[in-house]
């Protein structure tokens, strides 16, 4: 088969390089265009476009993905598979190109955590398992028709970077394995099934990062991890933005009010909660590098 694949970040360079080692004909790569980034402002590459330039696979890199020009040459590529991994929604003149459609890896285990955000809402709902699932893109998202799916353990200290590199790992095989079927035509479809509980993953915005004090100790835990170590949950200290990419948590009873900081000014800097304390260990002060924070409480005068 002739395959072309879309995607743009690390999460979706394990999928395309599992394709590549196992044999399959890539015939064009599309990912995002080169985007000025850093003070100088030097036009950065994607994580895909690298891996695909070092290996010298055709790159698209569409500013729009109706454009004409783009369509023409997508359309010369003949593909007869497309796979998409962590890349933008996709027009129907687009996924609909291929005569055996456009498949698509998510980080869930679909209809669950349906959205641009499946491995952060996983974690800060305290879900302790998620996974990866294959499936046929249709108009509404991450809806189609399922392929296969993975089950993947979250444990009790996870953070959504570590969660992320399982799912990388895993979504690659599972591609291979999908792609393979497709290719054997030894595949079958299953419907997502129809749930009134279904989890939302909608893409995270900054304040929804600030932590809120006033909920239960586990919660804000689970919120800490969820955000770690990007975008990172952050408070307020002494006027200024602090950012909380590790912390523990501590049950139990205090008269302190939530929102509330302790600290012996050497060894730990902890919050009060509803029914607790969360222990900060690895922080980001405005302004100043990330740091432990023995470190962190040794470059600060405590108000």
């Amino acid at each position: 088969m002739r395959i072309v694949f879309m995607g743009t970040p690390d999460f979706a360079v394990a999928s395309l390089a599992a394709l590549k080692d196992a044999g399959f004909d890539i015939v064009g790569v599309v990912t995002a265009a080169d985007k000025p980034a850093g003070r100088g402002q030097k036009l950065n590459e994607s994580a895909v476009k690298k891996y695909a330039v070092a290996h010298g696979l055709k790159v698209l890199q569409p500013l729009k993905l109706k454009d004409p020009d783009f369509l023409t040459e997508l359309s010369e590529l003949k593909a007869d598979l497309q796979v998409v991994v962590a890349f933008r929604m996709l027009p129907e003149v687009v996924w609909n190109m291929p005569p055996k459609g456009t498949i698509n890896l998510h980080g869930s285990l679909l209809p669950q955590y349906r959205g641009a955000a499946p491995i952060n809402h996983a974690i800060i709902n305290g879900e302790t398992e998620s996974g990866v699932t294959t499936f046929f893109l249709k108009h509404e998202i991450d809806t189609g028709d399922v392929i296969f799916s993975e089950k993947v353990h979250i444990d009790p200290d996870e953070n959504a970077g570590s969660l992320h590199d399982k799912l990388m790992e895993t979504g690659a095989k599972l591609i291979v394995k999908t792609v393979t079927a497709i290719s054997d035509n030894t595949y079958t479809e299953t419907p997502q099934p129809i749930s009134a509980n279904l989890k939302a993953a909608p893409k995270i915005f900054k304040d929804f990062c600030k932590i809120d004090w006033n909920q239960p100790t586990s919660q804000v835990y689970n919120h800490i991890r969820g955000l770690s170590p990007y975008p990172t949950a952050f408070t307020v200290f002494q006027d200024k933005l602090l950012k909380v990419f590790e912390a523990s948590p501590e049950y139990v009873q205090h008269s302190a009010k939530p929102g509330d900081f302790l600290s012996d000014g050497k060894t730990y800097l902890k919050v009060a909660t509803t029914n607790g304390y969360i222990n900060l260990l690895d922080v980001q002060y405005e302004g100043k590098k990330r740091m432990r924070i023995d470190e962190f409480l040794r470059g600060i005068r405590l108000n």
